[in-house]
């Protein structure tokens, strides 16, 4: 088999699978570990996927911080399927944390209680949007402000939280890693988002489907400790099964 047949073999698994071992390429391709890894350092070079302990992966795993309004613009339809599907969860007299995030914003323009609710929030997009229902009580965390998120850090934004008990998280990530975990691209936020999940009965993430196999800098926590995951129809059968493996809850807006 030619090195392009080889190319293309492996881009195409890439496009089906989203990763691959390279234990299974050498099996499948009847070729050695070091010619395989060869292939994948050229692929890698040409900007075609990228390598990751053992594995090919088709998209960058590693997350840069982007500012909340360029994450605005970036699967809108499907943030605000899943805000949608997240409200349905919030029962009457509830009580609930939202972190930050452009699927959180989703999130709390869905919010029409026909009852009294109170929400906590981090973020300053989220307690202004909610702030126009009367039937919602808003406490904004106060703290350092990141200004690429719109949201608050920091020891006072942490201590506050002591003082309150959440039946609800609904916490927005930047990646979805089942080996490393739940992450965001800021250590501050990393540690707030802790704080907020000691406060809450129940963690709901919030991720449209382009999270799952990402990683940012900062992680949140394990996957064990998430209860429910709520994302569109664009993930794969793979990761659903992933999820649902852990005993997670996972549901898909549509």
């Amino acid at each position: 088999m030619t090195k392009e047949k080889r190319h293309a073999i492996i881009i195409d698994l890439l496009l089906k699978q989203g990763s691959v071992q390279v234990s299974d390429l050498v099996e499948s391709l009847n070729v050695s570990s070091v010619t395989i890894r060869k292939d994948l350092t050229e692929l890698e070079k040409l900007g075609k996927l990228f390598r990751s302990h053992g594995k090919a992966i088709l998209i960058n795993p590693h997350i840069n911080n982007r500012s909340v309004s360029d994450k605005e613009k970036i699967a809108p339809e499907a943030k605000q399927a899943i805000g949608h599907e997240a409200a349905r969860l919030i029962d009457r007299d509830d009580s609930i944390l939202i972190a930050s995030g452009s699927t959180v914003h989703a999130l709390a323009r869905c919010i029409q209680p026909i009852h009294r609710l109170t929400a906590v929030s981090a973020s300053l997009v989220v307690s202004e949007t909610l702030a126009l229902n009367e039937n919602i009580d808003v406490i904004q965390l106060g703290g350092m402000l990141r200004h690429s998120s719109l949201s608050v850090v920091g020891q006072y934004s942490q201590q506050i939280l002591s003082q309150f008990s959440f039946s609800k998280l609904y916490l927005g990530v930047d990646g979805i890693d089942f080996d490393f975990g739940i992450t965001t691209t800021d250590l501050r936020e990393a540690e707030l988002n802790q704080k907020m999940m000691a406060a809450a009965q129940k963690t709901i993430v919030l991720a449209d489907s382009s999270k799952f196999g990402r990683r940012g800098f900062a992680k949140i926590c394990d996957m064990e400790h998430v209860d429910v995951i709520i994302t569109d129809t664009g993930i794969s059968d793979k990761n659903a099964k992933a999820v649902e493996e852990l005993g997670i809850d996972l549901i898909i807006a549509r």
